[in-house]
């Protein structure tokens, strides 16, 4: 059976309407220029159909119907590659990862000079004022990974700067969200552009950063993602295809920053 939000189903389809097509729940998104249908699978997995001003509901239903397949079939691939990120708790003995390896987390009360969250003898140290306040915390954490993330890749850039056959670009490590990293020229050539690489990166094995810092500095020659592009990538690092499918099903597993 289908049905429209709401008690009384109108003849023709209204921006908002929330449009349900044998058991598919779509957003309805209503296009003034748009001249046909358009079906569209999102990040999170909600479904949106784009449909032209004053289709009526009835074709609206015959279009999905006619593209369930498709939806079923995108709708899976969503499944199997939505985030799993994990949820981290402020309590002694709690999992991080730095360059692929764990490091348990030791709280120990605060010191006359605050020093953040440290690696000391194979354990992540937390001050107790911070971990007993979760944005604290978090900033600390975080802060942690970007300091020590731009010192590790400070080392690796010249190396992969000489194999791209590119000039080194200008480096910080910060939160970029559910990017890895990016590359932004220079003004006009006259400076080098800046590499910014995101701080939940240096979870990954060494492996998988290389992988992305090549990738971004492929873009110091290259924008886009062309196929000079990866062919660039495949002269610099062959195994680049095996890299990035690593990295799409590990890099769903990183902590992104979540505290319980």
């Amino acid at each position: 059976m289908t049905a429209l939000a709401g008690a009384r189903i109108p003849l023709a389809l209204a921006d908002g309407d929330e449009l349900t097509v044998d058991g598919l729940v779509l957003r309805v998104r209503i296009g003034t220029r748009r001249k046909r249908f358009a079906l569209t699978v999102e990040t999170d997995a909600t479904l949106t159909l784009h449909a032209p001003l004053g289709r009526p509901v009835a074709e609206a239903e015959g279009f999905v119907r006619g593209h369930r397949d498709w939806l079923v079939s995108k709708l899976g691939l969503r499944e199997r590659t939505r985030p799993l990120n994990p949820v981290k708790r402020l309590v002694e003995g709690e999992a991080f990862r730095y360059l692929g390896r764990t490091y348990r987390l030791a709280i120990v009360p605060d010191s006359p000079t605050k020093g953040g969250v440290r690696l000391v003898a194979g354990r992540l140290v937390m001050g107790r004022d911070d971990a007993e306040d979760p944005d604290r915390a978090r900033m600390a954490l975080v802060d942690w990974y970007c300091r020590v993330g731009r010192v590790w890749t400070a080392g690796r850039l010249q190396p992969w700067a000489a194999r791209m056959g590119v000039s080194e670009p200008a480096l910080e490590v910060c939160d970029l969200g559910q990017r890895w990293g990016k590359y932004r020229p220079g003004s006009e050539g006259r400076e080098p552009g800046l590499m910014s690489l995101g701080w939940p990166l240096f979870q990954l094995p060494m492996h998988l950063v290389d992988y992305v810092v090549a990738h971004e500095l492929a873009h110091v020659r290259i924008s886009g993602h062309r196929a000079d592009f990866w062919r660039l990538m495949g002269l610099a690092l062959p195994e680049y295809e095996e890299r990035r499918t690593e990295l799409d099903e590990l890099g769903r597993r990183m902590w992104m920053g979540q505290i319980e």
